[in-house]
């Protein structure tokens, strides 16, 4: 039976939705718990939100006279897209250019030194609040930042980040937990 009650959107909690650690850091097994001071948050991100794509990739293989007999499953890429909107965050920029490659306080200025390195891995945390007051926290054991999208600098417009995040299988083969409680 259809119920009109368990139809939703999503909010970013309270001082931010994405906060980020080490690989290595303790990670949280439910929803409504206070990150370790480990977990960096990343501030806001866009009116966009967040897009989540965790879609099995297959592959046709047909007998002979054409009729379909199998599709195997080839990969299953977990993938989290949004837009980190805080431009002068110290940790954004961390985030984006590596940690080593970016120096400074925005009071004693700030240098970014973009160069051709692979990603930090880390853990991540989305908190999310649901119709009703029902919480949603997604949790990635292991996520690297796979792209990012042009930036652009305009009148009337947040200068953005948009990242995606591809998750990686941890040792119980989860590329991510979800909890959701009300």
């Amino acid at each position: 039976m259809a119920t009109v009650s368990n139809v939703s959107a999503a909010k970013p909690a309270v001082g931010g939705a994405v906060s980020i650690a080490a690989t290595t850091a303790t990670l949280p097994t439910a929803t409504g718990t206070s990150l370790g001071t480990e977990f960096t948050n990343l501030g806001y991100i866009s009116e966009d939100g967040l897009t989540h794509s965790n879609s099995p990739e297959s592959e046709t293989i047909k007998a002979w006279g054409g009729d379909i007999v199998l599709t195997p499953m080839t990969g299953k890429e977990d993938t989290f897209t949004f837009t980190l909107i805080e431009a002068i965050n110290p940790e954004v920029l961390k985030l984006i250019y590596g940690s080593s490659n970016v120096s400074g306080t925005l009071g004693s200025g700030i240098t970014v030194n973009a160069k051709a390195a692979e990603m930090d891995a880390h853990a991540w945390v989305i908190d999310m609040i649901l119709r009703n007051n029902v919480a949603k926290r997604v949790v990635i054991p292991n996520g690297v930042i796979s792209s990012v999208g042009e930036v652009t600098y305009a009148d009337g417009e947040a200068i953005g980040y948009e990242i995606t995040v591809t998750a990686f299988p941890n040792s119980s083969a989860v590329t991510h937990y979800e909890y959701i409680k009300s």
